[in-house]
């Protein structure tokens, strides 16, 4: 297929963003839709071990973090279009396949698979934002495309709960299968190439390894894209084990997907708030200090469980978690700006490195701060604290061991879709 000219042809700013958003929803939609349906998949096949079927969850997160660091050279070298358009075919036939699993290690397989595909909706996510904007207007972008984003946990996981009152959790894939064909062909026939023939890197070893060597030797880069991981990790964690601490901590039922969205709700709020706030406080000072708070909040959470027993109260729980939960809002994105900020020139293979370390690593922490739950939310809590007291660490020494403190003016960049 021939690929549109460079520059890019005029896009509405809405539409842009609207689907860079629904190509990164295409990630929370194949993991949230799925939480009501752990138990169900475990029993039907024959899954004994309930802490075992997040496994479902993390077979994804592995094969979507791990696939990054493929994608992100391909996309510098043939261009964004060929590598997105592969890759969501590669997600809808994976989504399509994991119907007809007969056994729990076919459809662990299968959601890998999954995974795999959905790794280049991510990498050129980040790449067509870095492509077009930078500095401040990249993080303000990045924070409207993550409040679309957050939307989806606030929508999908009842429709998930839905779908398992009147049908069961093959059906679940149907929708997701539907899903990322619709994506597809919005990306197919609306999506511009945004990738300048000139910033085009030849696919070869030196020029590959000369790209990895930019990302994992510039401090800032390298040490936001570890605390990014670590915060992921928290994240990744409490959805691992969501259903099981409303469901089996709290005795909620089915209608626990409510309460997890209430928390979704809260944080894709405060990501919009961010995307308002960071051209005029900056991303450092934002992200800095809702890390700091992060830390606090999961330290007196864990203080009050701890002192009752194993459990907080859920009436506290609740407003706790999604204070806690609101900072992540104000992290993540920014983490991500901070990290890919000074790495235009290779943003492709920037956004990979960066993807691959933050998923694959969260996402492996995430797994096993899941599978040591134990009937309370201390293992997960305990968690929270390390999780966050290390990304603070990490951050220190990105930044020369100052919070708070701008570096310099970000730069404002246009944009030929708006």
């Amino acid at each position: 297929m021939k690929l549109a000219p460079f520059p890019p042809r005029r896009l509405p700013h809405w539409e842009l963003v609207t689907l860079v958003a629904s190509l990164m929803a295409l990630n929370a939609a194949a993991i949230d839709i799925l939480i009501p349906a752990l138990s169900s998949i475990g029993v039907s096949l024959a899954v004994a071990d309930e802490n075992s079927r997040q496994f479902v969850i993390t077979a994804y997160i592995i094969g979507f973090g791990a696939a990054q660091i493929f994608y992100g050279t391909l996309a510098d070298r043939f261009g964004r279009r060929p590598v997105l358009l592969a890759g969501l075919a590669i997600y809808t036939l994976a989504s399509v396949a994991a119907i007809f699993s007969p056994t729990f290690g076919v459809l662990l397989a299968f959601r890998a698979i999954q995974g795999i595909g959905a790794a280049a909706t991510r990498v050129v996510a980040v790449s067509i934002v870095r492509d077009l904007f930078d500095g401040r207007r990249m993080a303000s972008v990045m924070s409207i495309v993550m409040m679309i984003f957050m939307v989806i946990p606030v929508l999908v996981p009842n429709v998930g709960q839905l779908v398992m009152l009147f049908g069961n959790w093959r059906e679940i894939f149907i929708l997701v299968a539907a899903f990322g064909f619709l994506v597809s062909l919005w990306a197919l026939f609306r999506l511009p190439e945004t990738l300048d023939p000139a910033d085009r890197i030849p696919l070869t070893a030196e020029r590959i390894a000369l790209a990895f060597r930019t990302v994992v030797t510039n401090r800032l880069a390298f040490g936001y894209t570890m605390a990014t991981a670590l915060i992921f990790g928290v994240l990744f964690s409490f959805i691992n084990q969501a259903e099981q601490i409303y469901t089996v901590v709290y005795g909620i039922g089915p209608e626990f997907t409510l309460y997890f969205s209430a928390v979704a709700i809260l944080m894709a709020a405060v990501s919009f708030v961010n995307s308002r706030l960071v051209e005029t406080y900056g991303t450092r000072r934002l992200s800095h200090g809702a890390l700091v708070m992060f830390l606090l909040l999961s330290i007196i959470q864990l203080a009050i469980a701890l002192t009752l027993g194993g459990a907080t109260p859920f009436w506290l729980f609740l407003p706790l978690t999604a204070v806690t939960f609101c900072m992540f809002g104000l992290i993540g994105t920014n983490f991500n700006a901070l990290a890919m900020d000074p790495l235009g020139h290779v943003a492709g293979t920037a956004s990979a490195v960066l993807g691959f370390a933050q998923t694959l690593g969260g996402g492996l922490i995430g797994a096993l701060i899941g599978y040591l739950f134990n009937g309370t939310i201390v293992p997960m809590l305990t968690g929270f604290v390390v999780l966050s007291l290390a990304s603070l660490g990490c951050v220190l020494a990105a930044e020369g061991g100052r919070l708070f403190q701008p570096r310099h003016a970000d730069p404002v960049k246009p944009t030929a879709a708006e």
